[in-house]
C-alpha cells in the first residue's frame, strides 16, 4: 500500500460505552442536586433572615442621612415691656456629599459651577474636598454656615427645572447633573438692639455655648433640647423614618427696661465724646424690689459681632496684637465693670456707715460732731488724716451737715465711736465683702478688713470709703436698703420664665434677704442725703421739679499720690417714697484734675432728667403744675444722640436687612401684621384666609435730644483721702469665681429671717 493511501486512512470514531454513559448521568445528577440544594438554602435564608441582611445593607447605605440632629431653637430674651433683646432665626448650613458627586464624572463640574455661581463659594476649596483622600468619599462636608432662607431658595431655584423653563436643553441638562448638595437646618442668634445693654445680655459663642451675661447665667433654660431624625427598616424591609422633635428653649423676661437703658447710654456716650474716662459704670435699680432697670459697664460691642474690637481699638492696634493679647483684649471688652470689678468706693459709703452707727446705737440722731480739720492717729500722733477743708474746719455739725458737707473728720469720729468690731459687723450687715447673688456670672466680692487687719487708721479711713474695696452692685444694693425703709433685697434681672409659646412657666418674685436698719433711721438718712443735694456736694445732680437725695464720692487710687482718682455719685428720687436709685462711677476721667465729683453728677442729672418722666414719677416739687427746666452740663451740648441701636424703622417697627417688616420672631409681615412668604406673598391657611402673626409687639423709639446748658451752680468740694490712707487688705480668693449657675435665690426662711 502506498504512502498516500496510508495518509488518507480515517481514524476510527470512539463510541461511549454503557459504563461511560452511566458515569455522565451520575455526574449530571450530582450537579443538579447541588443546584437544588443551593436554591433551597437561598430560599430558606431569604425566608428566615432576609430582612436582617436587607436591613444591614440599607442601613449602611443610608446611615449618613438617617441620623441627623434637629436643632432646638434657643429661647428669646425680653425686657420688662416685651421688647425683644435676643432671638434665634433659622439659617442653613451647606452640606456637600463628595461620594455622590464623585460617583459620576459628569456630576463634578455642574455641581462646582452651581456652588460657586449661586452661593459664591470658593472653587478651589470645593475641588480640594472632592479630590483629597481624606474627604473625597465623605458624605458630610460643611461648605458654609448660616445661609439665609433667601440664599437657600436661590440655590434650589437654580437646580429646579420646571416644564415652562426658558433654559436651553444644554442648560437644563447641566443643572439636572448638580448632585450631592443639601441644606442642614440651624439657628443663628441675633440681637435686634446690637450693642444696647451688651454687658448685661451677653452673647452665645455657638448655638448652645455662652460665657457672658444673661445668656451665660440662664444658658440651661434658654438652650432647649435637640431632636433627632433617623431611619430604620420595618418588618417588611421598608425603610422608614423616626423623628424625635426638638424641645425649644424657654424664654427669659428681664427687669431691664430698654427705654431706661437707652437714656443711660445716651448720656454715658455724651460724656465719653466730650471728656472720656478709663471706664464708666452706671446702674439704675428699683429700691423696692431689687430689680435692675439698666446697667452699663465697660466697653460696648455689637452682640451680633462680639469679636469686632474696632469700636475700642484702632486698626493698627488690633493688627499689632498677638493671640494672647487679642484674648486679653476681648475678655476686657466683654467684662462688666458693674459686676466684676472691686475698687475703693470713697465717700458714697458715708450714709451707709452712718446708718449702721445709728442702728448699732453708737450715735443718735441728735448728736453733733466737731470738725477741726482732721484727726491724729498713732502713739505720738504721727499720722494725721485731713478733712477736705483743711487747713480750715467745718466746726460743730449735726449728722445732716456731716453728710451734706461730706466731712471726713465727722465720719472718722463716728467710726471711732463704733469700734472695729461693730464697724465690721455693720459692713457685713450691708453685704460688703460678700456677693449679692445677682443672676449674672463672675460677680466680684470686694475685700473688707478683719479684726486682725483693722487698726485705728484702717478704721478711720474705712469710714469714708478707703482702705477696703467693694463692687458697684454691693454699694447700690446697700444704699437701696438704707433709703427704702431698711429692706435688703437680692438684686436680680430675670422676672419671668416662659415656654416657647409665651406662657408663663415661673414668676421670679423679689427676694427679701434681711432688714438692715429701722424705717425711722432710713427716713433720717434720706433727709441727710436730700441736704447734700440742696446745699452740699451733690448740688449738680438736682433735677428741677423732683425732690432727691444724693452722695458724692472721690477715692484716691493706688499707689497714693499718683493723681489717679475714681469719682462717683449715688442718688435717689423722690425723697419720701424713693422709686429709683442711680449709681454712677467714673474711673479716671480724662481731666487734668480727676478728683472732681461733679463729673458723675453731670451724667446722673442728665439721666434723671429724662428717666423720671419716662417712669411716670410725679414731680413732687412742681409749683402750680409748672416744672422749671433743668439746666444740664454744657459739655453735653452738641454731642447727645438718641440711642436706638435696633433694626427698626421710623415708626418703631422691626425690619430685616432689606427693610422688610418682620415680627418679633423674624417672620415677614405686611403693614397689618399678616404673614408673608419669602416672595412677599401672603401666607394662606386651609380656608384660604390670610394668617395673622402672633408676635407683633413693636419696639418704641425714644424721644429727641434734651437741650443742655451750663448749670453755673456752685458746690462744696467732696472729701479727698489723705495720701497716708492704708491699702485694702489682700485676699487670695479669686474675686470673679462663683454665681455662674442659675439660682432660684434665697427665701427669707432660708436666709434665717423671720
Amino acid at each position: 500500500m502506498s504512502s498516500t493511501g496510508r495518509r488518507n486512512r480515517r481514524k476510527p470514531v470512539r463510541k461511549l460505552n454503557h459504563q461511560m454513559r452511566g458515569k455522565l448521568v451520575g455526574l449530571f445528577g450530582v450537579v443538579l442536586l447541588a443546584l437544588v440544594c443551593l436554591l433551597a438554602r437561598i430560599t430558606y435564608i431569604n425566608a428566615t433572615s432576609g430582612s436582617k441582611y436587607t436591613r444591614q445593607v440599607l442601613t449602611q447605605a443610608q446611615q449618613s442621612y438617617e441620623n441627623n440632629i434637629i436643632p432646638a431653637k434657643r429661647g428669646n430674651i425680653y425686657d420688662r415691656n416685651g421688647n425683644l433683646l435676643a432671638t434665634s432665626n433659622k439659617v442653613y448650613n451647606v452640606i456637600l456629599d463628595c461620594k455622590t458627586v464623585n460617583s459620576d464624572v459628569e456630576y463634578v463640574e455642574p455641581t462646582i459651577r452651581a456652588l460657586t455661581t449661586v452661593l459664591g463659594l470658593d472653587e478651589q476649596d470645593i475641588r480640594s474636598r472632592l479630590t483629597d483622600s481624606d474627604t473625597k468619599n465623605s458624605q458630610y462636608q460643611i461648605l458654609k454656615k448660616e445661609l439665609s432662607m433667601d440664599e437657600k431658595k436661590a440655590f434650589e431655584d437654580y437646580i429646579t427645572v420646571t416644564e415652562d423653563s426658558t433654559l436651553s436643553e444644554s442648560e437644563k441638562a447641566e443643572r439636572e447633573k448638580v448632585k450631592g448638595v443639601w441644606f442642614e437646618e440651624d439657628y443663628l442668634r441675633t440681637y435686634p438692639f446690637n450693642d444696647l445693654a451688651c454687658d448685661t445680655i451677653g452673647f452665645t459663642l455657638s448655638r448652645d455655648v455662652a460665657d457672658v451675661g444673661i445668656e451665660s447665667y440662664y444658658n440651661s433654660t434658654l438652650m432647649g433640647t435637640d431632636g433627632r431624625q433617623y431611619g430604620y427598616v420595618s418588618s417588611n424591609s421598608n425603610v422608614e423614618q423616626t423623628i424625635i422633635e426638638p424641645t425649644d428653649g424657654q424664654n427669659v423676661v428681664l427687669s431691664l427696661d430698654v427705654g431706661v437703658q437707652q437714656i443711660v447710654e445716651k448720656y454715658v456716650n455724651g460724656f465719653k465724646k466730650r471728656m472720656g474716662a478709663k471706664n464708666i459704670g452706671v446702674i439704675v435699680e428699683d429700691p423696692n424690689t431689687g430689680e435692675i432697670l439698666a446697667m452699663d459697664g465697660g466697653d460696648r460691642y455689637d452682640l451680633n459681632e462680639p469679636r469686632d474690637m474696632s469700636d475700642v481699638y484702632s486698626e493698627e492696634e488690633i493688627k499689632a496684637m498677638n493671640d494672647a493679647e487679642t484674648v486679653d483684649a476681648l475678655n476686657a471688652m466683654w467684662g462688666n465693670f458693674c459686676v466684676t470689678d472691686a475698687y475703693e468706693p470713697g465717700s458714697v459709703v458715708k450714709p451707709i456707715v452712718m446708718a449702721g452707727a445709728l442702728e448699732k446705737g453708737a450715735i443718735s440722731d441728735t448728736d453733733t460732731l466737731d470738725c477741726d480739720g482732721g484727726e491724729s492717729f498713732g502713739a505720738n500722733g504721727d499720722t494725721y488724716i485731713k478733712c477736705a477743708v483743711w487747713p480750715n474746719a467745718h466746726g460743730t455739725q449735726t449728722l445732716r451737715e456731716v453728710i451734706a458737707n461730706s466731712c471726713n473728720d465727722g465720719m472718722m469720729q463716728i467710726a471711732a465711736k463704733m469700734g472695729a468690731e461693730q464697724f465690721i459687723k455693720s459692713q457685713s450687715l450691708f453685704n460688703f465683702g460678700t456677693r449679692t447673688g445677682i443672676d449674672l456670672p463672675n460677680e466680684g466680692t470686694g475685700i473688707i478688713h478683719t479684726l486682725d487687719t483693722m487698726g485705728e487708721t484702717e478704721l478711720a479711713c474705712s469710714a469714708f470709703g478707703q482702705g477696703y474695696t467693694c463692687t458697684m452692685l454691693q454699694e447700690i444694693n446697700a444704699m437701696c436698703s438704707v433709703i427704702n425703709g431698711g429692706y435688703y433685697y437680692q438684686p436680680h434681672l430675670a422676672t419671668e420664665i416662659q415656654d416657647n409659646n409665651g406662657n408663663t412657666v415661673r414668676t421670679i418674685e423679689p427676694v427679701l434677704l434681711k432688714q438692715t436698719i429701722s424705717s425711722d433711721i432710713s427716713a433720717d438718712i434720706r433727709s441727710y442725703m436730700e441736704a447734700s443735694v440742696l446745699e452740699g456736694t451733690s448740688a449738680h445732680s438736682k433735677v428741677q421739679g423732683y425732690s432727691s437725695g444724693g452722695k458724692t464720692g472721690t477715692a484716691e487710687k493706688l499707689p497714693r499720690g499718683n493723681g489717679k482718682y475714681l469719682v462717683s455719685f449715688i442718688g435717689f428720687a423722690p425723697v419720701d417714697e424713693p422709686q429709683v436709685v442711680i449709681y454712677v462711677v467714673i474711673d479716671e476721667p480724662n481731666a487734668e484734675e480727676q478728683a472732681d465729683s461733679k463729673y458723675p453728677q453731670y451724667i446722673a442729672q442728665g439721666i434723671l432728667s429724662e428717666l423720671l418722666p419716662y417712669l411716670n414719677i410725679e414731680p413732687d416739687e412742681a409749683e402750680d403744675g409748672v416744672i422749671p427746666e433743668t439746666e444740664l452740663w454744657e459739655g453735653f451740648d452738641g454731642v447727645l444722640e438718641d440711642v436706638s441701636g435696633s433694626n427698626v424703622d421710623e415708626a418703631g417697627n422691626l425690619v430685616d436687612a432689606e427693610g422688610n417688616l418682620i415680627d418679633m420672631e423674624g417672620n415677614r409681615i405686611d403693614e397689618k401684621g399678616y404673614l408673608l412668604n419669602d416672595d412677599g406673598e401672603h401666607i394662606l391657611n386651609d380656608n384660604g384666609e390670610y394668617v395673622m402673626s402672633e408676635n407683633l409687639e413693636a419696639l418704641e423709639e425714644e424721644g429727641g435730644d434734651t437741650a443742655v446748658q451750663d448749670s453755673g451752680n456752685s458746690m462744696s468740694e467732696d472729701s479727698v483721702s489723705n495720701p497716708d490712707a492704708p491699702e485694702p487688705p489682700e485676699n487670695d480668693e479669686d474675686p470673679i469665681i462663683g454665681n455662674d449657675m442659675e439660682s432660684e435665690g434665697l427665701t427669707n426662711e432660708e436666709a434665717g429671717l423671720e
